[in-house]
């Protein structure tokens, strides 16, 4: 089997067939020439279901609100976003569902953030001003590094 070749003509590095396989795996990207489309999407299913027990081990709040639905509900987001890590990828979910998210995964929710910042693009640092937020029926604060939750 010849290697596969650029729009050009000229034949992909291995670099270049490796990058298309890791965005095949990672971000949904169709499925490299030269490559058994069977075993690169089961691949891609273990992958999602791997950065889902991640994702739960840095939510769990987030994670129990879906119960066993918590790996495909994880994948249907994931499945055409690179990997942030768990903390980011957890966060940005919980942030897409928005009013949506369940009450105890809100709460948790809002303890990131007034514990750290995160703009949703450079990696979380923490916080040094007093915030509150209010999620769940509960007001989360955090002043001088202490958080608490009071609950309505």
């Amino acid at each position: 089997m010849s290697p596969p070749t650029q729009p050009g003509g000229g034949a992909k590095s291995l670099a270049e067939r490796q990058a298309e396989l890791v965005a095949t795996l990672t971000s949904g990207a169709p499925v490299p020439p030269g490559f058994d489309d069977r075993l690169v999407r089961t691949a891609r299913i273990a992958l999602l279901r791997k950065r889902a027990g991640e994702v739960a081990r840095q939510w769990p709040a987030l994670a129990a609100a879906y119960g066993a639905n918590w790996p495909r509900e994880f994948a249907r987001w994931a499945s055409d976003r690179p990997t942030q890590g768990s903390l980011r990828d957890g966060w940005d979910l919980a942030r897409d569902l928005g009013v949506s998210l369940p009450a105890t995964a809100a709460e948790e929710l809002a303890v990131r953030e007034v514990t750290w910042l995160y703009d949703g693009v450079s990696a979380p640092r923490p916080r040094r001003a007093p915030a509150v937020r209010s999620a769940g029926g509960s007001v989360v604060l955090q002043i001088a590094g202490r958080v608490r939750t009071v609950r309505r």
